[in-house]
């Protein structure tokens, strides 16, 4: 055991080829806290008895409470081997789905990880996502299958049924590791296939495309986990045992005398002994022969715990000392056997030594951080490593190198913010007494003691009757004692910053340096996420080298000092002068300047690293308010400092003023409540019911009625006029065709447009939801062409990217009327990157995404180009607030077949001299609008009510087209909303729900009650299968995330906690029901009688939604009314 001093600490963290950092990844109550606390205990940080007890990382008190950890922690251990000594760096991570970008944050600044796997549980979901979160940012893993003591003691298998158990979880996990690594050769080579088809080759032979080949060629031995390989520990954390082969083959080599080499590779797979002739060979099971791992391994597990379970005392006592182990009389004593088991096996197979071995043997150190992972960590966005400037490439080598020289730039990424109380930090606690202060406070307290004794006696002997004050003179030194203390602590500390004094929570930057070293008090710049060295080039003519006094101001670009440097030792910090590269750190004071994560850089040419890619979608939204509206800004104070110290939370406020809290699911929900409530506002808030979001959407009308009668003739005229009558809303000045195109005119009646919506096929949607970065760049590129910019040269790989969307929406987008449809889009919306297309078939102007503005008479280029700003602005209006409950659009394409502006001519003619200015100036207004609505909004909730924006009025220049009904660019802008709007009306609406993909592991026997709990929550169960060797069933289902609000908590109730389900935002899907269906025909009245009382699950949602935004809702009060009868009070 080692315990180590902060010097030590200081001096291993110089020597860069000896540091590891590394990450536990596993699913849920897999074991991670308890492996920690067993390599934590090893270090003689805490006591070996507690590991597994304590779980020394879960330093908040409801991760104790609740079992699980949710933040990711670091800690700095020692391990000495042979001559070597390492230092790894440990970070422990959650396991829960709804903290998964905790993992994130986590992986982000390790070089490797261990995925542990639950020996009983096998392969689960959140073991699949974590491992696919490691692999995209390349590290490597390795493996600790844990919990082997469940197959001894709960099981109940023979050693010979535990070996092919562990071998099928293997098996599981190196099918995963297969999967991404085939899809990544073949993502490499279609990239390859694709640059071949840029640059064509002067063979023009006939292609024949084989797929295999890039699988072929590459080796992927090195990348699955095999114990031969010694990439595989077998554990069980909370009796405190590991091995790894490489363990028992140098015992066995010893014994048997058969070369350790020959073992390392028999010792796993099918091999049996042959003792008489002391030789190895391949397994024949026919003749009952034993598999090397059983008979030589986990017989021997086996017996030990048999011998202890039974309490054997002779048998253990010969197993002790053939083992030449010593056990003390407490642990031989003790009446339980987890007790004697924990204190045989930790001395015969240290977990800590077998894990750490396999970690400083098998990862790598920050020495050997791969190319492809530098190049992949600098190119954000769509560019290319190549398309930087030669000043970025140029620090690849100073990434590979890890220069700890004066000169070598320093690279620092912050992963996460996290909050500390201000007493923890180092320079607050004060340092412990010496012998002198101890005997000076000795003396003062004696000295008060006496003094109150003699006062106490005075008051008796004044007023015999008072016996309360004699007691009282014997506690009051000792209540006064502690003030000396804390007179003493103060002078003792510095006083605090103005900041900590305010509130008593200060954040901490968890970062690693990946180049140069981080010294205190050095000036950095804080790159933004849009930052961009290509930029700063333009901005600042004389280069990177610039000092920063003399720079300009860069978007995206701010200053900072390190201020404090601290070392992070789980629940401990300790102060740091210089960290040196490769290692984690703490640092402090960055709050003003750091939101989330960021990356720190003493030269402006570094990119900021790629945004952390998140696996689950914050998509639990609540509002919250305090009790007392007096404490308003202590919330909104609250709120931010939430926002800073989780890295996934996401706080808005809407246009209504309510301060929404956007959580990743339930249980993280109550973990920012408790934060809010307790450490960050500390008020009391009252929270709202969870505010689900839904889309709208239309479909194509319906082949059959509600009673799957086909709709025939006669009945459709029924349902027609019904629906008419229904949508009375349709005012008068507006016509509508058969097939649902809607004609409207301005108020001024100078412009007529014609509008018709249609629903996109759902791949078209899909493929808009996953390109929306790509259609922001394009809609980026656009504007600037149109504005005249001189716009940097698209990347090739850019074009690439546009060209490939384009194609796939053309493959979609087939048939008859979606003829030319691509190339005549205009825009998408909402916000200009959403799921729905405007599309310009109007022959006066041309205007496409892929082109820009083209128009066939150049004089009315600009009106054209100047009013077509308004219509999309309108279209974007439209599509982010429905007619239904006023939730944004989703599938939706709208048609402008006709723009008619011919009456417009003759009032402008006499105002033709002073048009082009007017224009310019609303043009310019125009632009304004879209953006403060894009821009701004962005963080808005989808709940926004964007309509106030059409009533803005322009300053000047608007004279020529400004009338009693206001600008005219306005008037546009609301003719399209509206037209937009009873376009949809016309055809049958749909709401969208958002749903979970919700995976489930359960026992046989409460098989029954989860299918109840999801059947009555309107959960659809998508597959159903067993695990191998076990009795567990593992049901993946799909549930809308209006149902799930307490599914947890009914599932683990109605199944006595057999059961516990994960669940993971996964896509929209619409809800079939229509939400105005009313019946019409014979049958559905016949059917579902006059009132079709049975409730429409549409329907209900779409009213709960308006009701909550304050919309007219058409509902009776009393639906049975009964005379009521005046109940006399005596009765």
């Amino acid at each position: 055991m080692v315990l180590n001093s902060l010097e030590k600490m200081i001096q291993l963290q110089k020597n860069t080829a000896n540091i590891r950092n590394i990450c536990v990844l596993a699913h849920v109550d897999h074991g991670k806290t308890t492996l920690a606390d067993c390599l934590i205990s090893s270090n003689g940080i805490i006591s070996s008895r507690l590991a597994g007890k304590l779980r020394y990382m879960d330093s908040r008190e409801d991760e104790q409470v609740r079992g699980i950890t949710m933040k990711s922690s670091a800690i700095s251990l020692h391990y000495a081997e042979g001559n070597d000594e390492y230092l790894i760096n440990l970070i422990d991570s959650p396991g829960h789905v709804d903290f998964s970008s905790e993992v994130s944050t986590a992986v982000r600044i390790c070089d490797g990880c261990i995925i542990v796997v639950d020996a009983v549980e096998g392969v689960c979901p959140q073991t699949q996502a974590v491992l696919r979160q490691a692999w995209l940012e390349n590290i490597r893993p390795v493996l600790v299958i844990n919990k082997i003591d469940r197959l001894i003691v709960e099981l109940k298998f023979t050693p010979l049924e535990a070996y092919s158990h562990l071998k099928n979880i293997l098996e599981q996990i190196n099918a995963l590791t297969g999967t991404l690594f085939t899809s990544k050769v073949l993502e490499e080579r279609a990239e390859r296939e694709t640059e071949c088809q840029v640059t064509p080759s002067s063979a023009q032979g006939e292609q024949v495309y084989d797929w295999s080949t890039g699988l072929e060629d590459t080796d992927d031995s090195h990348l699955y986990f095999s114990p031969e390989q010694g990439n595989v520990v077998f554990t069980s954390a909370i009796d405190g045992w590991g091995f790894g082969i490489e363990h028992f083959a140098k015992i066995y080599s010893q014994k048997i005398g058969i070369k350790k080499e020959v073992l390392l590779k028999t010792l796993w797979g099918n091999y049996y002994i042959n003792m008489k002739a002391k030789k190895i060979m391949k397994a024949d099971q026919a003749k009952g022969k034993k598999p090397l791992f059983v008979q030589l391994i986990l017989e021997n597990i086996w017996s030990l715990y048999d011998a202890v379970l039974k309490k054997d005392k002779e048998k253990i006592d010969k197993i002790v000392t053939s083992l030449g182990l010593k056990i003390g009389a407490r642990e031989a004593r003790h009446s339980d056997p987890k007790v004697q088991i924990n204190a045989i096996c930790s001395q015969w197979l240290p977990i800590s030594h077998a894990v750490l071995a396999m970690v400083c043997q098998k990862l790598p150190s920050p020495l050997d951080i791969s190319a492809e992972r530098v190049e992949k960590l600098m190119c954000a966005g769509s560019q290319t490593f190549e398309s930087l400037p030669p000043e970025t490439q140029a620090l690849k080598a100073a990434f590979m190198q890890c220069g700890s020289e004066d000169d070598a730039p320093v690279i620092i990424f912050v992963s996460k913010m996290f909050a500390v109380d201000a007493k923890a930090l180092p320079q607050n606690k004060p340092r412990p007494l010496t012998q002198e202060e101890i005997a000076q406070r000795r003396e003062r307290a004696r000295r008060r003691h006496a003094e109150k004794l003699a006062a106490a006696q005075g008051q008796v002997n004044l007023e015999p009757k008072q016996d309360g004050s004699v007691p009282d003179s014997d506690t009051s030194p000792r209540a006064e004692e502690p003030e000396g203390d804390e007179q003493q602590a103060e002078s003792l500390t510095p006083t605090p910053g103005p900041q900590e004094e305010n509130n008593q929570e200060c954040f901490i930057a968890f970062a690693r340096v990946f180049s140069g070293v981080a010294r205190r008090g050095k000036k950095m710049f804080v790159l933004g996420p849009k930052y961009s060295p290509v930029e700063f080039l333009r901005r600042v003519p004389s280069g990177f080298s610039t000092p920063p006094e003399d720079l300009p101001p860069v978007p995206h670009l701010a200053c900072c000092t390190l201020d404090k440097l601290y070392l992070l030792m789980g629940r401990e910090l300790e102060d740091l002068e210089e960290v040196p590269p490769g290692n984690v750190l703490g640092i402090g004071g960055l709050q003003d300047s750091v939101l989330k994560s960021a990356t720190l850089c003493s030269l402006p040419s570094c990119p900021p690293f790629i945004p952390l890619s998140f696996e689950a979608t914050p998509i639990v939204r609540v509002a919250i308010e305090p009790k007392h509206p007096s404490e308003m800004p202590q919330l909104v104070k609250g709120m931010k400092l939430l926002n800073q110290a989780d890295p996934c939370v996401q706080i808005l406020i809407q246009e209504t003023g309510e301060h929404v809290l956007v959580t990743a699911g339930e249980v993280h929900l109550q973990r920012c409540l408790d934060d809010l409530t307790e450490r960050f506002a500390k008020i009391q808030i009252s929270v709202s019911e969870p505010i689900i979001p839904f889309r709208e959407t239309i479909t194509k009308p319906p082949k059959v009625d509600m009673v799957n009668e086909e709709i025939g003739k006669q009945q459709k005229v029924a349902v027609i006029h019904q629906t008419k009558e229904d949508q009375s809303r349709v005012p008068e000045g507006i016509q509508v065709d058969s097939d649902g195109l809607i004609t409207m005119t301005t108020p001024n009646k100078l412009a007529t447009l014609s509008v018709r919506a249609m629903p996109l096929p759902e791949e078209v949607t899909q493929i808009l939801e996953e390109s929306s970065d790509l259609i922001r760049a394009m809609e980026q590129l656009t504007s600037s062409i149109s504005e005249g910019k001189n716009s940097e040269a698209v990347h090739q790989r850019t074009q690439e990217k546009i060209l490939e969307f384009k194609g796939k929406l053309e493959q979609h987008l087939t048939g008859r009327k979606w003829r030319n449809m691509v190339d005549q889009i205009w825009s998408f919306g909402p916000r200009k990157c959403g799921p729905n297309i405007l599309v310009n078939k109007s022959e006066d102007f041309e205007h496409s995404v892929w082109t820009g503005p083209t128009s066939k008479a150049s004089k009315e280029a600009s009106r054209f180009r100047d009013l077509g700003n308004s219509i999309v602005s309108g279209f974007q209006l439209a599509t982010l607030s429905g007619p239904m409950c006023e939730e944004p659009l989703m599938g939706v394409c709208f048609v402008l077949e006709k723009w008619d502006l011919s009456r417009l001519e003759e009032p402008t003619a006499s105002h033709r001299q002073n048009l082009e200015p007017g224009e310019q100036a609303k043009e310019e207004q125009v632009e304004a609008e879209p953006t403060s609505n894009g821009g701004e909004d962005r963080e808005l909730h989808e709940d926004d009510h964007p309509e106030p924006c059409e009533k803005r009025t322009p300053q000047k220049g608007d004279s020529s087209l400004t009338d009693c009904y206001g600008p005219f660019s306005g008037q546009l802008i609301a003719t399209m909303k509206e037209a937009c709007r009873y376009a949809l009306q016309v055809k049958p609406q749909r709401l969208m729900a958002a749903m979970y993909t919700c995976d489930i592991m359960a026992t046989s026997d409460v098989l029954g009650r989860v299918y109840a709990v999801l059947s009555k929550r309107e959960g659809r169960v998508l597959q159903e299968e067993m695990k191998e060797g076990t009795d567990m069933f593992i049901i993946k289902a799909v549930l809308p995330v209006a149902e799930s609000f307490g599914f947890a908590d009914e599932i683990r109730k109605r199944t006595s906690g057999l059961a516990s389900p994960q669940l993971v935002f996964s896509h929209w899907e619409i809800i079939p029901s229509d939400p105005f269906w009313v019946p019409t025909t014979e049958e559905e009245y016949l059917h579902f009688g006059e009132k079709a009382d049975s409730e429409n699950q549409a329907r209900k949602y779409m009213n709960a939604v308006r009701k909550r935004k304050g919309l007219y809702v058409e509902e009776k009060i009393v639906e049975h009314a009964e005379k009521q009868r005046t109940l006399s009070k005596n009765k």
